[in-house]
């Protein structure tokens, strides 16, 4: 059995109950760092095997999952931040063990989402949504940012701190109404409202720091 189990997106109290007993009991706990896991972990004494599979592994990485999966082992796949399978390897790694591993069961774990949390409190309509995950670095970007314009709904995406402010210079022609959200749930916690002009100022003020989850309003 597979477990995909959600984990903090910073602040380690937002783990789950159940996510906690499925760890604890799992036979060994897929990561993608097993050093950021292992904090996680041993904040609720929880000691298990952990292995790592991240988007560099390789095909032999995934066949060894599939053989402990079709000796009964019950495994759990945790990302560094939130839910696994949404912008991360994990996705990949599902679909191939479904076609490797007959009648696996996979069971979703459901907890933190950056997304979702950025939306809760956006303050847009939120009955219908658009999530674009990180925008190119390069090929494309202008073209990633100007189809934005095309959409009517509320659109939410991710951005580096290296990258933010050149995304919102590429979100101001849009003249749409903006929340970005900084550090979702961790100390210096964030949130900024309007124009991409006005959090542009705002951010240029000092240099930006931490994960970014941008809403952009309808």
């Amino acid at each position: 059995m597979l477990y995909i189990v959600a984990t903090p997106i910073g602040n380690l109290e937002d783990i789950s109950i159940r996510a906690i007993n499925v760890l604890s009991n799992a036979d060994l706990i897929l990561a993608e760092d097993t050093r950021v896991t292992r904090v996680l972990l041993e904040r609720y004494n929880i000691n298990k095997q952990l292995v790592a599979y991240h988007q560099h592994s390789d095909e032999k990485k995934i066949i060894e999952i599939a053989n402990w999966l079709k000796e009964g082992k019950k495994i759990a796949l945790v990302s560094d931040a939130g839910t696994p399978g949404i912008n991360d390897p994990g996705n990949y790694l599902i679909s191939q063990l479904l076609g490797a591993v007959p009648d696996l069961k996979v069971v979703p774990i459901p907890g933190p989402n950056a997304a979702i949390a950025a939306l809760s409190i956006c303050g847009f309509s939120t009955d219908r949504f658009v999530y674009l995950g990180f925008p190119p670095h390069k090929k494309g970007r202008q073209t990633f940012f100007k189809n934005i314009g095309d959409i009517k709904e509320t659109v939410v995406l991710y951005e580096s701190k290296h990258r933010i402010l050149k995304a919102l210079d590429q979100l101001a022609p849009l003249n749409r109404p903006l929340v970005v959200c900084r550090e979702l749930t961790k100390q210096f916690e964030t949130t900024y409202r309007g124009s991409a002009e006005e959090i542009l100022m705002k951010l240029k003020s000092s240099e930006p720091l931490g994960e970014f989850v941008v809403v952009v309003g309808p």
